[in-house]
């Protein structure tokens, strides 16, 4: 294993996320890239923008620092394995793209099992099979060289703003509170997005 991280902090993000997986993997070794070359967000300022909603974000909250709660963890759900990392202090970043010949073989013949076993439609030799490949991929991405695993290049993003503390605002409709920039006008009133989404009807 070439991960810089101990045991113990692999099996720490085990318990954090609640199982092993090749995602969580992924999400491990770009944890690492972030570490490597932008520090951690207790040294200095981080945020992470996620281009996946995929297990390995767990690893990026619970390695790196960076976490949705404190506003310097994005989502851009695009369906991609990449992953933006900025450092605040002088705006330096980088883009992790997973390499898509890496594992390619093993990755479609894993997908093609896990979507049968999905739809209740794998034999118990082919479940065995899914189980060996998953673990064939977890270890794969956990042994590769960081180059060999992800393509590095820039930000195709800006870094996004800090995290602001906004102003609460009542749904006139439910009379929920929620936040300003989360508020919707409509005949006049002020309404949560739930609420703006059930009176705004374009058909």
């Amino acid at each position: 294993m070439t991960t810089i991280f101990s045991n113990e902090q692999l099996e720490d993000v085990v318990k954090f996320h609640g199982h092993s997986c090749p995602g969580l993997a992924i999400g491990i070794r770009a944890s690492e890239l972030c570490l490597r070359k932008l520090g951690h967000n207790a040294d200095s300022p981080l945020v992470a923008v996620c281009e996946t909603d995929m297990c390995g974000v767990d690893a990026i909250q619970f390695l790196t620092g960076c976490s949705a709660g404190k506003g310097n963890l994005i989502f851009r759900d695009h369906g991609k394995m990449a992953f933006t990392f900025f450092r605040r202090r002088d705006e330096k970043g980088f883009r992790a793209l997973l390499r898509p010949g890496f594992m390619a073989e093993e990755r479609k013949e894993m997908s093609r099992l896990m979507a049968l076993i999905s739809e209740n439609k794998a034999s118990e030799e082919e479940k065995e099979t899914c189980s060996v490949m998953r673990s064939k991929c977890e270890s794969g991405y956990l042994e590769a060289d960081l180059s060999e695993l992800f393509i590095i290049g820039e930000p195709q993003t800006s870094i996004p703003r800090p995290a602001k503390i906004l102003q609460s605002m009542t749904c006139e409709h439910c009379g929920e509170i929620h936040m300003e920039s989360r508020s919707r006008r409509f005949a006049g009133e002020t309404l949560c997005i739930p609420c703006f989404t059930k009176v705004e009807q374009k058909i």
